[in-house]
């Protein structure tokens, strides 16, 4: 098509996620194959790479954007922009799952901290008892030194006995089919209590000067 030489992309294909010291495909294809096609980075100077007819430039592309050109009967066409993101990431998907405490009252709030350790870009999804209802407060900190670690909070303000359940995060890798769970178990009280268990009778007698240890196991 000399009117649309490159074939157009979907948003998704624009935007590329490179582990660091992968190759990737800068998917700018002609409508002909038999186009030459030359591939700018964004100081519009020329890169060097291979170029495949059904799939776009391939090689070890730095960060930045990227722009395809071409010539149809003297006329210079430009692709769209595709930009690279280079991430940090590992073929594995270390994650942690904290609570301060896992026995709460009615009105206090829960606090479940998900981590992920040496990767940049995860998708990471909650699943908890008050989800359907949106009650959870989810703040991301993303760490760099000194190491990668994304810290992802979960936080149930004003809790309630409906709260009381599995508290669970999902990891899914940016790049790889690669994902990892973990879940800890909540419990909300209507109110506090204390448990004893005496290991005595509710009646001792105790010679004169004689020591004798009472003991109480309190929960």
């Amino acid at each position: 098509d000399p009117d649309m030489p490159f074939v157009p992309s979907i948003p998704e294909d624009q935007f590329i996620l490179v582990e660091e010291g992968d190759p990737t495909v800068i998917p700018c294809r002609t409508s002909d194959p038999d186009a030459q096609v030359t591939l700018f980075n964004s100081l519009d100077k020329p890169v060097n790479a291979l170029y495949d007819t059904k799939q776009g430039f391939i090689g070890n592309f730095p960060a930045g954007s990227y722009t395809c050109k071409t010539m149809v009967r003297g006329v210079e066409f430009k692709s769209e922009e595709f930009l690279i993101y280079i991430i940090r990431a590992t073929s594995q998907l270390p994650v942690e799952i904290e609570a301060l405490k896992t026995v709460y009252k009615t009105g206090e709030t829960i606090v479940v901290t998900c981590v992920v350790f040496d990767n940049e870009v995860v998708n990471l999804q909650w699943n908890y008892p008050g989800k359907v209802k949106e009650k959870g407060l989810i703040k991301l900190d993303d760490i760099k030194v000194p190491s990668q670690k994304l810290v992802y909070t979960l936080t149930i303000p004003e809790a309630s006995v409906k709260d009381t359940g599995d508290y669970e995060c999902t990891a899914r890798h940016a790049t790889k089919e690669v994902k990892e769970n973990k879940k800890v178990v909540i419990t909300v009280h209507d109110k506090g209590f204390v448990h004893l268990e005496p290991q005595f009778s509710p009646l001792e007698a105790v010679n004169l000067h004689e020591v004798k240890n009472f003991v109480v196991d309190v929960q």
